[in-house]
C-alpha cells in the first residue's frame, strides 16, 4: 500500500524493501507450514498445488500489470494496490484457520551471516547491472564490486560455521540432493524470472504488441506451469518418487529455452506458443517439487532452514536473471528487431 502512495523513486525502493522482508518470509514459511502438516508421502499432491498457484502468480503478474498500467483510470500504482485485498484475506483465513503445535525454546538470530550474505549477493548482483552502462565492464569499479562481493561471501561462510544457529547450515550441503536441488533451483529461478522480463521486452519492443497483449501472448506458458506443476504433484504422491518428473522437467527447460534462442522478430506467434509451453511444463514439473525433494530428505530439524535455503536460491536465480535479461537488452537493444 505504501509503494503505491510513494511520491519519488527512492520512498518506491524503500517500501518495495519492507515487502521484500515479507514476501520472503512468505515463500519460506508457507513451505515449512505444509511440511508440518502434512506427511512426506502426502506432499507431493499439496505442493504441486502451491507450485501452480506459485507459478501463475508469478508469471500472470506482468498480465495484470500490463492491464492496469494501459488503464488510464487506474495506472501504475495499482500494479501495488491489487495486491491489498488479496493480503487482508488470506491474514483473516490464516487467523481463523491455521492452528501449528508451538513448541518454545531459546534462539539465537544469525543476523551477522544474513548481513554478510545480502551484502556479497547484492554487491555482485548491482554490477551486472551497471556494468556496461554506467562504467566499464573493466574498470575501477567493476573490481572494487567483485572485491567486496567476494570477500562478503568469504566472511559469510566463516560466520556460518562459527554461528551456533546458521541462517544457511553448510552441512545442508553435504547431501548431495540437497545441494543439487539448491543449485537446480538457482537455474528454475532464473528460467522463470529471467524468461518473463525477456517476453515482456521481446513482446513489446521487437513485435510492437501493448502491456496487456504481451502478457496475454505469455499464457501458453502460464497454462504449462499451472497443469504440468498440479499433474505432476499428484503422480509423485501416487506413485511415491520424484526423480523422474525433476529430470524431464529439467530436460523440457533446456529444450524450452534451446526454441526460444531460435526466435526473431518474424517467428510465428503460434511456433512462439508452443516454445512457451514447453518452457512453462518444464518449469511446473521441477520448481516446486526441487522443495519437496529436499524436504523429504533432510532431517526434520533441518526442514525450516532446508526449505528456506532452496526458496532463497530460487530467489536470488530469478534476480539473476532478470539482471542478466536487462543486461543482455541494454548491450544489445536492436538485437530483436534485426
Amino acid at each position: 500500500m505504501l509503494a503505491g502512495l510513494s511520491q519519488s523513486v527512492d520512498t518506491l525502493i524503500g517500501w518495495r524493501v519492507l515487502q521484500g522482508l515479507g514476501l520472503g518470509g512468505l515463500q519460506a514459511l508457507v513451505q515449512i507450514a505444509m511440511a508440518a502438516m502434512i506427511s512426506p508421502r502426502e506432499r507431493g499432491r499439496y505442493s504441486g498445488l502451491l507450485g501452480s498457484v506459485m507459478a501463475v502468480a508469478t508469471v500472470g503478474g506482468p498480465l495484470l500489470g500490463g492491464l492496469l498500467v494501459d488503464t488510464s483510470w487506474l495506472g501504475w500504482r495499482w500494479c501495488f494496490y491489487v495486491g491489498v485485498p488479496f493480503a487482508v484475506v488470506a491474514l483473516v483465513l490464516l487467523q481463523r484457520t491455521l492452528h501449528l503445535p508451538v513448541t518454545k525454546r531459546e534462539v539465537t538470530i544469525d543476523y551477522l551471516g544474513a548481513g554478510f550474505l545480502a551484502a556479497g549477493v547484492s554487491a555482485l548482483l548491482i554490477w551486472v547491472t551497471l556494468a556496461g552502462s554506467r562504467f566499464a565492464w573493466a574498470s575501477v569499479e567493476t573490481a572494487l564490486f567483485l572485491t567486496g562481493g567476494v570477500l562478503a561471501i568469504i566472511a559469510f561462510v566463516v560466520t556460518e560455521l562459527r554461528a551456533t544457529e546458521p541462517i544457511v547450515p553448510l552441512r545442508l550441503f553435504k547431501d548431495r540432493t540437497t545441494t543439487l536441488a539448491i543449485v537446480a533451483s538457482v537455474a528454475i529461478g532464473v528460467a522463470m524470472f529471467g524468461s518473463t522480463v525477456f517476453l515482456g521486452q521481446y513482446l513489446q519492443i521487437s513485435r510492437g504488441y501493448s502491456p496487456t497483449a504481451a502478457g496475454l501472448l505469455t499464457i501458453p506458458m502460464v497454462g504449462g506451469l499451472l497443469v504440468s506443476s498440479t499433474v505432476s504433484g499428484i503422480l509423485i504422491t501416487r506413485h511415491g518418487t520424484w526423480k523422474r518428473y525433476l529430470v524431464a522437467g529439467s530436460l523440457l527447460v533446456a529444450g524450452g529455452f534451446g526454441l526460444l534462442a531460435t526466435i526473431d522478430h518474424a517467428t510465428d506467434m503460434v511456433l512462439l506458443g508452443v516454445f512457451l509451453a514447453v518452457l512453462g511444463i518444464g518449469i511446473g514439473m521441477t520448481m516446486q517439487n526441487l522443495v519437496l525433494a529436499v524436504q523429504n530428505t533432510v532431517a526434520a530439524t533441518d526442514l525450516g532452514a532446508a526449505s528456506a535455503a532452496v526458496a532463497f536460491f530460487r530467489s536470488l536465480g530469478g534476480t539473476i536473471g532478470v539482471s542478466v535479461s536487462r543486461c543482455s537488452a541494454r548491450c544489445c537493444p536492436t538485437g530483436w528487431a534485426t
